[in-house]
């Protein structure tokens, strides 16, 4: 058998082979090494975009004392507020629309802090004619502002009244503390007469037998402080219509022309000011 030729190795062939080979391994590596630094940059990229939680002062995620105080009270209390859920929720709708602003209340009871909260940033003041329940209320709420009133009518003179207040001395327009008329409160705290009160809520005082003190003085102030003010509305709310004195004087002198609403015992009504029209009369015109 005849054998295969042999060919001589050329040695500048092998030399240049290797350099080709070196040459196509430096690129290739150089391609990779800059595919990783554009993936490295485009994911250091991606986190520097992600936003980071704003800074803020140590106080500014904690809700107010108030607040938190208002929350484990009522969730820890036993006691039943004055009023029903449905009958909270009208007033509360106002002052979802009005807060903050001035919150006048006749009345300090266990339902107090609530109004207060939901008035947030506002002022809320309470009337009370307990002193010894105001100072137990101060105890637990000293947040709160309360004042002392003294009322001089009973319930068993709310019909000697109703025809009081049918008399002009009673139906025109003036300050309450400086009123003629029988029904007007005068002995409040000057800062009750001089803020302009946005929401009045009447559910006091005691009210429920003879000789008790009666809501017939309360009704009829909030109703003159409503159509007393420059300009604007005035939320007023009733609370235990079920009740004689409360139901006729509420429509008598806050006027059923003007009552937006009723939810239980709870009666709402928007009184406007007469300060620009004194020939308005006392309550609107029914059809």
């Amino acid at each position: 058998m005849r054998p295969r030729t042999q060919y001589p190795v050329n040695t500048k062939q092998i030399v240049i082979g290797i350099i080709v080979v070196f040459f196509l391994l430096f690129v290739f590596r150089s391609a990779f090494s800059s595919s990783n630094d554009r993936v490295s940059s485009s994911i250091s990229e991606s986190f520097k975009n992600i936003q980071k939680p704003t800074k803020c002062s140590p106080t500014c995620t904690k809700i107010p004392p108030s607040l938190a105080q208002a929350l484990v009270h009522y969730s820890t209390s036993t006691i039943t507020p004055q009023q029903t859920s449905k009958e909270v929720s009208v007033t509360k709708k106002i002052l979802d629309k009005k807060s903050p602003c001035n919150f006048l209340v006749f009345g300090l009871g266990h339902d107090s802090l609530m109004w207060s909260t939901l008035n947030f940033n506002g002022l809320t003041v309470f009337l009370e004619e307990d002193e010894a329940w105001i100072e137990q209320i101060k105890k637990r709420f000293p947040m709160l502002e309360s004042y002392h009133v003294t009322y001089d009518s009973k319930v068993n003179q709310a019909d000697i009244l109703m025809e009081a207040g049918k008399g002009s001395e009673c139906t025109s327009i003036g300050e309450t503390r400086h009123s003629m008329c029988q029904l007007a409160l005068k002995g409040l705290p000057s800062e009750v007469y001089e803020t302009t009160w946005d929401l009045i809520m009447v559910d006091a005082p005691t009210g429920y037998y003879d000789e008790a003190p009666g809501r017939m003085s309360a009704i009829y102030t909030a109703g003159m402080m409503a159509r007393n003010r420059e300009e604007g509305e005035t939320d007023v709310f009733v609370h235990d219509v079920n009740r004689v004195v409360e139901d006729k004087f509420s429509k008598a002198f806050l006027c059923e022309g003007y009552m937006k609403k009723q939810e239980g015992r709870l009666r709402h009504f928007r009184i406007p000011s007469h300060r620009d029209d004194p020939n308005k009369p006392f309550c609107p015109l029914r059809f």
